[in-house]
């Protein structure tokens, strides 16, 4: 059944209608008719299955059939992620969605190849987090992750983050392998497992030694991917599995 999105804002159970492109979408695109039953959800767990009782090109009012509330996943992962060039970030954001991350920052790091200005960054985060929407609307994730603006390797850390396990992709010798950290985690916790990490994942050319150092003295321990250096994107999907698997059971 078509999935289309509405935003907490202007969810509203007493009032469900689509508005603007979404509207479009429904009506223009997928050709929905009066009678037609559509599932909407709000990107925080929210789901409703409506029947339209009006449209028109701008809007599309609902009467609700049944509403449901999906739990969040037991781990919330966010993936800090190095801006590849060309497309690459929109196919690391749709897999990212998919594999339950809950939050993606778009790091600029002192290698990365594409730089965004201040005037720029907002437009770039919109665009972004219209790319996990759609991507959760295919995938029937019920939850949308958050993307956010920009931001230096440096400023991020400046933020002084928490998180329970705090990880980074890293060729460097002293990388210790992931499952090795994944058990040692769970031996420290006795059996628990942690319910916030952050992965950070850099460039084609890696993070640089000062990078590392920084994210390292913020608490990272840095992880080998294996003995093939990966694509960025590779090795996004890569740990996210393996985070998935080993975390959101």
């Amino acid at each position: 059944m078509d999935r289309f999105h509405i935003p907490p804002a202007q969810f509203n159970l007493q009032g469900l209608r689509l508005t603007g492109p979404e509207a479009h979408h429904c009506v223009g695109v997928m050709r929905h008719r009066e009678g037609d039953s559509i599932v909407v959800f709000d990107g925080q767990g929210l789901e409703v299955m409506g029947k339209i009782v009006s449209l028109s090109k701008n809007e599309v009012v609902l009467s609700i059939q049944n509403q449901s509330k999906t739990p969040p996943l037991p781990c919330a992962i966010t993936l800090a992620q190095a801006i590849p060039k060309g497309k690459n970030m929109e196919a690391i954001l749709q897999k990212a969605t998919e594999l339950g991350a809950h939050r993606i920052v778009p790091l600029l790091s002192a290698r990365t190849v594409v730089h965004v200005d201040e005037d720029r960054a907002d437009s770039k985060a919109g665009k972004w987090q219209h790319t996990v929407i759609e991507a959760a609307k295919q995938c029937g994730t019920n939850w949308v992750p958050r993307v956010d603006q920009p931001v230096e390797v440096k400023r991020f850390f400046d933020e002084k983050p928490r998180f329970d396990l705090m990880l980074i992709a890293s060729l460097q010798p002293d990388a210790r392998h992931f499952k090795k950290v994944l058990a040692d985690v769970r031996e420290e916790g006795s059996g628990r497992k942690p319910s916030s990490v952050l992965i950070l994942i850099g460039p084609e050319g890696d993070f640089t030694p000062a990078e590392i150092s920084l994210a390292k003295g913020a608490g990272c321990q840095p992880i080998t991917l294996g003995p093939q250096v990966l694509r960025c994107e590779t090795a996004a999907i890569y740990t996210l599995s393996l985070l998935s698997y080993e975390l959101q059971s």
